[in-house]
């Protein structure tokens, strides 16, 4: 998700995006832990970086309201 649709979204959209992209985090992290490999293992730091901006941008429009 680009960061301009990022900061259009609502604070309460932004939570939950933040919540979806944890779990989707460790479920990533669930299925590459086992014995069968991810495909893609950079999809783990491309989560991390996505959360991130998430916060970054919720952090933000708390602060400002």
């Amino acid at each position: 998700m680009k960061l301009q649709e990022i900061k259009e979204k609502t604070i309460d959209e932004l939570k939950d995006l933040a919540l979806e992209g944890k779990k989707e985090l460790c479920s990533l992290k669930m299925s590459h832990n086992k014995l069968k490999q991810l495909e893609n293992t950079a999809q783990i730091k491309n989560k991390k970086r996505e959360i991130a901006r998430i916060k970054t941008v919720l952090r933000q429009k708390e602060m400002n309201a």
